[in-house]
This record gives C-alpha cells, structure tokens and sequence, in this order.
C-alpha cells in the first residue's frame, strides 16, 4: 500500500508523476494559496506534506498525527517550529543549492539596478521626460566598487565570484565562520561587520532568519554606511529593522536601497519605502525562474518521496538531522 501524502500547492507534471509512482496523493491544483482551514483537513490522514513555505507549528502538527516528513518547496525554513518537529519525529526537509545561482543573478541584478538608477530611469523615459542627457541622471560605478557581503554561505559565494571576477570588485564579507578557500580563489577579504559597514560602497545581506538574525542591520549599522553606499537585502525582511532603513534612506544617511524582501509579505501599499526614487523594490521573486522553480519542486518531492518511503531525504534542515541519528 502506497503511502497517502499531500501536495499544497500546484507543481510540474513531471514533478506529480515521479510523487505518483511511490504514493497516494492529493493535490491543491488553484494558484491562490490553500486556505489553513483546508490544509488542517487535508493533513489529518496523511504521511508526508509538500509545501511552499508551509507555517509548521504544534497547533498544526496536532491536526497531522501520522505525518513523517514535511517538504519545503524553498530554501528558508523559518516557518519550522523545529522544537515542535523534534517532539512529534516529524523531518523537514528544504531545497538547497538548486537556485543558488538564480538568486545571486536576481542579488546582482539589484545592485546593477540600484547603482544606475535603472528603475527609475525607465519611468522617466517612458513618461516622456527625456530631453537628453543632464547631470541628473548620474548613477553609479559598479566595476572596481566596494561590496561587502554579510553572509558568506552557498548563495554569498555565487554573489562574490560575479562582483571579484566579473566586474573586478573588492569585496569584503562577514561569516560566523571564515572561508580561506574563497579568500584565495577570489581574493576576497574577512572583516569585522563594522570594517564592511564603514569601507563598502554596495552592503549586501545574505542571511538566514534566525533568532540571532532578527533585526540584525538597524540604525546603528546604518550609521557606519557611507552616505553613498546602497543597501541590498535578498534574505529575509525580518533580519533588518525597517524602520530603521526607512530613516537612513529618508535622512540621505545612505543613498539607496534594493530590495526584494520586506518586513511584511505582500509589502502594505502605504509603506514608505514605495513612494522612494531612490530604492528598487521587488515582489520576493529570488528564485523564480521556469527553470529554478521546477528544479525545486522536483527536489522537493524527491525529499517526500524519501521521507515516506523509509529512506533518508537528502535535504534535511540542519536541526533536525539529529532525528535520523537516534
């Protein structure tokens, strides 16, 4: 008897055919997202869960007695209680490495598109300002820059091999732990976080949310900001104070801004930060290419596929492996 899970959100044909050889499945095949009502239903019978970025508490799991692994169809699994997990035995899986470069093309994009000004140079020409070329519309150099990287993993890595070698940038990072390896193939250099905050022309985050991560870059850390520099965020929203950004951008205390991540998803239409010439704000769409996001999905489901079927999922999150060496 083939083991019963569900799928919470649509995926590739191909993705539903290889779940279709090993398992029982539902599917929730509508583009807006799955009522909670109808995902705690669903859940009450069933092994294994696929989902994007699927909110796993005690109240949910409670609804989900016999679920072995859920599936996140993403890197990031803030979302996990893992304390939660770790007393029901329920592994979580994500999806690591396989969008790793889509992101760092959509990180670079931002600093391109921040430094020259190319969002809001387009809605000048298409508004009919153009009358030739002023003073006014002065961005940027990119090439031979200063980009300091906060987080230094897989996706940091990608970024700092485009800015060292692709536009001959010096670039500084700040790990938890140092990477002499990516020290001497791209000649980046570790430094201390407020060294990168002082000497960077271009500060970009790549970190986890984690409770340590909370609100990481805040007023201080936009204090040390050169007044020129641009801030870069494709991690997450939470791990920088918001409002704190909103007053160094509003008070010229930094030059501008990229971001495609916000404190609150979707951002509020009244949010400052969307009313700024001098900020590109984008819709959390890192990874989202044809091609990354069935690389996901298909990740995805190998990790379900493993984790109901009595094999170890390749991608289990860190704090949860210690479930599969008891």
């Amino acid at each position: 008897m083939k083991p019963k899970v569900y799928i919470a959100k649509p995926i590739p044909k191909e993705v539903e055919e290889l779940i279709a050889n090993y398992c029982d499945y539902k599917i929730w095949n509508h583009e807006e997202p799955i009522p909670k009502e109808v995902l705690l239903k669903e859940v009450e019978d069933v092994e294994g869960l696929m989902t994007p970025k699927g909110i796993i508490t005690e109240e949910f799991l409670a609804y989900a007695p016999r679920l072995k692994v859920v599936s996140n169809v993403a890197v990031g699994y803030d979302a996990f209680d893992i304390e939660a997990m770790k007393a029901r035995n329920v592994i979580g899986t994500h999806t690591p490495y396989v969008l790793d470069e889509t992101v760092a093309d959509l990180a670079f994009g931002l600093i391109l598109t921040s430094a020259r000004r190319l969002a809001e140079l387009d809605q000048f020409v298409k508004s009919g300002k153009w009358r030739g070329i002023e003073d006014d519309f002065y961005g940027q150099d990119v090439h031979h820059a200063t980009l300091g990287i906060i987080g230094m993993g897989r996706i940091g890595e990608k970024i700092a091999r485009r800015a060292a070698l692709g536009f001959e940038m010096n670039v500084l990072y700040t790990n938890r732990t140092r990477k002499p390896d990516l020290e001497e193939r791209y000649g980046i250099k570790y430094c201390e976080t407020e060294f990168l905050l002082k000497n960077s022309d271009f500060v970009l985050v790549m970190l986890p949310l984690t409770d340590s991560t909370y609100q990481l870059i805040g007023e201080k850390e936009f204090s040390l900001m050169r007044s020129t520099a641009f801030f870069i965020n494709c991690s997450r929203g939470k791990v920088v104070d918001e409002k704190a950004l909103i007053k160094a951008l509003q008070n010229g205390i930094i030059r501008g801004a990229g971001l495609d991540v916000f404190e609150e998803e979707p951002v509020e239409k009244d949010n400052p930060l969307l009313k700024m010439d001098n900020v590109v704000t984008l819709p959390h769409i890192g990874s989202a290419t044809a091609k990354a996001r069935f690389d996901m999905a298909m990740k995805a489901a190998e990790n379900l596929v493993a984790g109901v079927t009595g094999k170890v999922p390749e991608n289990i999150v860190p704090e949860l492996k210690i479930l599969i060496e008891k």
